[in-house]
């Protein structure tokens, strides 16, 4: 994946009308999604896709046909900044605490479903497009700027007036950083609810009618914490970005009987005498980095018995390829300059003919801006090294407005620690850490939400969490969500009738395309192709990634 500055996106799209085998139901056709392959594309490309509803698997990234797919699956996020461990996940931290101090090796089985793998979502199912695309690197590859230049003087000669004019540009969600203004949606009150609230008999259990009793301690300690934040804010009101601030800052301070956040389990430092040694390493694994490259066949062994133990694959199929999960961006120099010269023209022509200001054509994106984490943006592994030996991989994406989880696999002799959830929650604190040099990165992405399937739930228990909408692609909270869920596996998430998809398709002519090596708009590429109007098919990929993305990225037409 391209941190941004270098190639843009380069796509293959494939529709998405025959359907395949569910991991989740087993239906034998029933899981409908469309496809596309990504020759290249840039993190501002993804984060924009993910957040309507789009997943990648390595290069091929899908997104759920949701209102016809057997199981429909939902974008989930958590607000990191106000994550609170829950019981079960503070059991799995000491857990984990007390193995690496003493040694323990209790294999008490965890409540919660490991956090394990959202790839899993798409490796369980035959997808009809999951191999390697044909296409060559040449068809790839743009021509000469002076043969690129027909296509602006073939826009101008066509004598169709056009509205000059910016398209207006909608934010999308994942720029509301950590904002909720929605209103909560009203459940109806079940039979049993309404039971439970009528007034007790005479001299049986506590008056309802009256508010509950609460400790004086707990009644102080709110007061204090009440004082405490008008203290740090000052009587101003600041935005959402300020209360998350104030809530970590909140957390962060060591006060008696307050509750510990993962930070105080994460960081914790061990005893001189600690039986065992825990380092956890982030490695840039596209581009690759040199650390990748000296661990990887390492990795790659950790992968493989995961796999065949926990999956029960066959010794033949986890493949190298497999393991690095990431599209690899072309680092080939003549292509490079190439086509940064065809990009730059097309960048031109859109200024000059269309009045599109310089970020609307690309021309500002920089590799490193100065408000990203110092890691870059990109795609890496979180290696989990005990004793100086590989034992877990997660595989994360850095974007613009989260981290996101897209496989973790381990050595199963280290079950017992119920890695799924631990890593999970390292990557929670890892979002923290970053948000702290990059202020809009504050929400981790945990692939899929799929309450039709009840052992897919357990994503649902990292709160605070949101779901995406499948038709406005605005977010929920999920409390809000499950009453919906829960009436019909398929369900619009914004109560509101009249929002509308505010990111979609508005002006089909302006569709970036890559056709016999040349960057031109689709109004362009109409006239010069020969043979059937593939329309129909242009059309349904640019109301799926949207009218940003449409703009940015190339959709490869042979």
């Amino acid at each position: 994946m391209a941190a941004g500055g270098g190639s843009p996106s380069i796509v293959e799209f494939f529709g998405g009308e025959d359907g395949y085998r569910c991991g989740y139901c087993r239906s034998d056709t029933g899981n409908l999604s469309h496809g596309m392959w990504a020759h290249s594309m840039t993190v501002q490309d993804y984060q924009d896709l993910i957040d309507r509803g789009w997943r990648r698997s390595g290069k091929y990234v899908y997104k759920p046909i949701m209102n016809q797919t057997c199981c429909p699956q939902y974008t989930i996020r958590c607000r990191a900044l106000r994550f609170q461990a829950s019981k079960s996940h503070k059991k799995v931290l000491k857990k984990m605490l007390k193995f690496l101090s003493k040694g323990d090796v209790s294999k008490v089985a965890s409540e919660e479903e490991p956090m394990d793998s959202h790839i899993e979502d798409v490796a369980t199912c035959d997808f009809p497009y999951k191999s390697e695309s044909q296409v060559t690197q040449s068809e790839l590859t743009p021509l000469a700027v002076d043969q690129a230049e027909r296509v602006e003087n073939e826009d101008k000669d066509s004598g169709e007036t056009k509205e000059e004019g910016n398209v207006q540009k909608v934010e999308s969600d994942s720029g509301q950083i950590c904002t909720d203004k929605d209103t909560p949606v009203p459940a109806e009150a079940s039979h049993s609810a309404k039971a439970a609230h009528a007034p007790p008999k005479p001299g049986k259990g506590a008056d309802l009618s009256k508010p509950l009793c609460r400790k004086a301690k707990d009644i102080r300690k709110e007061r204090k914490l009440q004082k405490l934040l008008q203290n740090q804010m000052g009587t101003v009101e600041g935005s959402q970005l300020q209360g998350d601030q104030a809530f970590l800052l909140q957390n962060s301070k060591s006060k008696t009987n307050q509750p510990k956040n993962i930070e105080d389990f994460v960081f914790v430092p061990l005893p001189d005498d600690a039986r065992h040694k825990l380092e956890v390493r982030v490695v840039r694994s596209s581009p690759p980095s040199s650390q990748f490259k000296a661990t990887f066949q390492e990795s790659y062994q950790v992968y493989k018995r995961y796999q065949m133990v926990i999956h029960k694959d066959p010794p033949d199929k986890p493949t190298i390829s497999q393991v690095r999960l990431v599209p690899v961006s072309f680092e080939d120099p003549q292509f490079k300059s190439s086509f940064n010269q065809s990009t730059s023209l097309f960048a031109k022509y859109q200024m000059s003919v269309h009045k599109d200001t310089p970020s609307d054509c690309g021309e500002n994106e920089a590799e490193h801006p100065p408000n990203g984490p110092e890691c870059g943006y990109g795609s890496f592994h979180q290696q989990y090294w005990l004793d100086g030996k590989i034992i877990a991989v997660g595989v994360i994406d850095v974007l613009p407005y989260c981290v996101s989880s897209v496989y973790l696999y381990y050595d199963p002799d280290f079950s017992f620690l119920s890695l799924g959830v631990y890593s999970a929650l390292r990557e929670i604190a890892f979002t923290r850490q970053l948000y702290a040099q990059a202020p809009d990165l504050c929400f981790y992405y945990m692939g899929f939400y799929i309450h039709s399937c009840p052992k897919m739930r357990y994503k649902g228990q990292y709160r605070p969490s949101d779901l995406l909408c499948p038709e406005t692609y605005m977010w929920r909270p999920i409390e809000q969500c499950l009453p919906l869920l829960e009436h019909s596996k398929y369900s619009r998430l914004t109560p509101d009738g009249k929002a509308v998809d505010e990111g979609g398709l508005k002006e089909l002519g302006r569709v970036k395309v890559l056709h016999k090596r040349t960057v031109m708009p689709y109004s362009v590429y109409k006239k010069r192709r020969k043979g059937p109007s593939d329309e129909a098919s242009v059309q349904q990929y640019a109301s799926l990634v949207g009218q940003s993305c449409s703009e940015r990225m190339l959709l490869f037409r042979s």
